[in-house]
């Protein structure tokens, strides 16, 4: 596996049922590498620091091969990586198989899985689409939120490589699968 894309958002304010909402959710490749820190990404907006940010959350990635799935459903739509508010766009990672505590080198740094990520009306706004919330839902294409055990830079083109297997945890898909059946979606 391989780093695709390594992406940042700024600070944005939409409007939103004629409210006015702070989000981080607009996220775009850059060029230079970037710093994983233990609770963020630095020079990344994390506005939300409730549902985002943190030592179980500090980075967000998502696999490039779900993006396919997605871009058939939304065609319309101009794609770019970060679309989903990931900062890591991965080549090809699978929810199914990725365990809780499964830990992996990239660059510098050396990343661990902990959470999944429950979409949010954020990502609704940034697909100008709130059907993806639900389709996003419907599926275990949900992405891996990782925190940081070293940090460091990580660059377009690192490998993405598992270092420790935790198969007596739960996958990334089972907690999403276990979160829908909490707020019964």
């Amino acid at each position: 596996m391989k780093i695709i894309a390594t992406n940042i958002g700024e600070r944005r304010e939409v409007h939103w049922k004629k409210k006015k909402v702070t989000t981080g959710i607009y996220k775009f490749p850059v060029d230079e590498p970037i710093f994983l820190d233990r609770e963020e990404v630095k020079g990344d907006e994390i506005s939300d620091r409730k549902y985002h940010g943190g030592i179980n959350q500090a980075v967000y990635g998502y696999s490039l091969k779900h993006y396919e799935y997605f871009k058939n459903l939304h065609p319309n739509l101009e794609w770019s990586y970060g679309m989903f508010g990931e900062n890591l766009t991965i080549d090809n990672i699978e929810e199914t198989k990725i365990y809780v505590g499964d830990t992996f080198k990239v660059g510098e740094t050396i990343l661990e899985a902990t959470l999944q990520r429950d979409p949010c009306f954020k990502l609704g706004i940034r697909f100008n689409d709130m059907k993806i919330v639900k389709q996003l839902w419907s599926t275990t294409k949900c992405g891996v939120y990782f925190k940081v055990l070293q940090t460091g830079f990580v660059k377009v083109g690192d490998k993405f490589e598992q270092i420790k297997s935790s198969p007596e945890n739960a996958t990334i898909a089972e907690l999403l699968i276990q979160r829908k059946k909490e707020k019964a979606i």
